[in-house]
């Protein structure tokens, strides 16, 4: 490997790094916003998916040049293939952590609705474990721990396909419940979705490392 690429390798990790704790920090934020009414902290989530926007095009461009002007091969070809996937992956991630804090913005001008405990504390606990997790097997490129993000994302799918039974429980015994409700059930599918991609990440370090393309294999 050339000092060049090794260089650009290493700067081109740490830009990776400093969008994921963006994100981070933008899910973070837009799920105590929901939790707390906070309207402020969800504004602030609103510009900082701006940020993440941007961060991504600039890695995607320097991905894209790293392609064109050293020809890596190898495990350097498969780092800079997984880089330009989990870079949409996190790019999609602020997406969703800005359609949380919309919700959290209806959400705090309604009355607020009681909803089971574990969408409360438990999901936005997986959801926040998954994405920082996925990012340490990155960057360590520890399968275990990827194949251990993996696992979490089934109890996330059992408490989102309980909030939908949630949602028309609530709207059943309340019909002026049901603006709260749906916001409610917005947030869910969105949380679900970061620990969809989340795994996503840790099945791109598990590619990383080993050569396998783990999506689609159950």
């Amino acid at each position: 490997m050339s000092l060049h690429l090794t260089r650009d390798l290493e700067a081109l990790k740490k830009e990776l790094l400093q969008l994921g704790n963006l994100v981070e920090y933008a899910i973070d934020s837009a799920i105590l916003a929901l939790h707390n009414r906070e309207t402020t902290l969800a504004d602030r989530v609103l510009q900082i998916e701006l940020e993440i926007n941007e961060k991504e095009v600039l890695i995607e461009e320097e991905c894209m040049k790293m392609l064109a002007l050293h020809q890596p091969v190898a495990v350097d070809l498969r780092f800079i293939v997984a880089v330009l996937k989990v870079d949409n992956d996190l790019e999609r991630m602020g997406d969703f952590a800005k359609n949380i804090a919309k919700r959290a913005l209806d959400l705090a001008h309604l009355q607020p609705v009681p909803v089971f405990p574990e969408f409360v504390v438990e999901l936005p606990d997986l959801v926040r474990t998954m994405v920082r997790k996925s990012l340490d097997s990155l960057v360590t490129l520890d399968v275990d721990l990827a194949r251990s993000i993996i696992k979490m994302d089934k109890r996330v799918d059992e408490i989102n396909a309980k909030m939908y039974l949630e949602v028309r429980r609530l709207i059943t015994e309340d019909v002026t419940r049901t603006e709260a409700a749906l916001n409610l059930l917005s947030c869910s599918r969105h949380m679900e979705r970061i620990a969809d991609l989340s795994t996503n990440i840790a099945e791109d370090v598990l590619f990383m490392v080993e050569g396998k393309v783990m999506r689609h294999m159950g």
